[in-house]
């Protein structure tokens, strides 16, 4: 009997530490809006991202975990123009093609500009 209860505690901690686990995976927005110049906003599916990358520190090393963040640096001057897209996403993206990986656009237009 005293086995079958060291049993379940031992199933209800591993739940509950899963639980925590995914609830840390999915923080954050679904999707982001960034402002990027005359060629249109992006929408920035970053619930895509964190599924496909499912290492936050990749992107998150360099820019805080903060709503906007990316905005917010352009603002104070500390990204140049198209610093996150050529260092972060179109080399991400080209770097995943490849290693033969499906990957995210590379095309202007298919990142850029109006969104339904």
């Amino acid at each position: 009997m005293r086995k079958d209860i060291i049993l379940r505690i031992a199933a209800i901690g591993l739940l509950l530490t899963s639980m925590s686990f995914a609830a840390e995976v999915n923080k954050g927005a679904k999707e982001e809006t960034i402002p990027a110049g005359s060629q249109g906003d992006v929408k920035f599916p970053h619930e895509l991202h964190q599924q496909s990358i499912q290492d936050c520190k990749l992107c998150h090393d360099l820019y805080p975990e903060t709503p906007n963040a990316i905005s917010g640096l352009k603002q104070k001057g500390a990204l140049k123009p198209k610093q996150v897209m050529n260092q972060q996403c179109v080399k991400c993206h080209n770097a995943k093609r490849a290693a033969g990986v499906k990957a995210g656009p590379v095309i202007c237009s298919q990142c850029h500009g109006k969104h339904s």
